[in-house]
């Protein structure tokens, strides 16, 4: 059995080898610990999303707290809005 991962070259010397596996665990590292994306809110889009629609529709679609903040998915959804 090869002692080493997948992504370490088979003709790696034990000195490269190791210090691809450092670079990578340092690269997974940084990606759990990296900032989460910020959750995106109607916060200051809604009545301008609302007067977009009500242009189309005839009618005002005002999305509630829950609705997707994709406009094409939240428009899709205007028979419930």
């Amino acid at each position: 059995m090869d002692p080493n991962p997948s992504f370490v070259p088979d003709d790696a010397t034990e000195e490269e080898a190791a210090a691809i596996v450092a670079a990578v665990s340092a690269h997974l590292a940084d990606e759990d610990d990296g900032e989460e994306e910020p959750t995106e809110t109607w916060t200051g889009k809604r009545w301008a999303f609302a007067g977009r629609t009500e242009r189309l529709v005839d009618r005002p679609l005002r999305p509630t707290d829950g609705t997707p903040t994709d406009a094409w998915t939240a428009a899709g959804r205007g028979d419930r809005l």
